[in-house]
């Protein structure tokens, strides 16, 4: 199956909301997205909806 974080329910660092912001900006996907920053796909769709940003689509 999937890989499993062991990271639960750990706040967002500046860093890594920074990085996620520069990730989504460049069009990658959130599989990729959640992989670069090691969270999970849920966590990423929700901080980035939190801050208004949208993530590519799977191409």
């Amino acid at each position: 199956m999937g890989e499993r974080f062991e990271r639960h329910k750990q706040a967002w660092t500046s860093e890594e909301v920074q990085k996620l912001h520069t990730l989504a900006k460049k069009g990658m996907a959130l599989r990729a997205i959640a992989r670069a920053l090691t969270r999970s796909e849920e966590s990423v769709k929700a901080r980035a909806r939190a801050d208004g940003l949208s993530i590519a689509a799977l191409r």
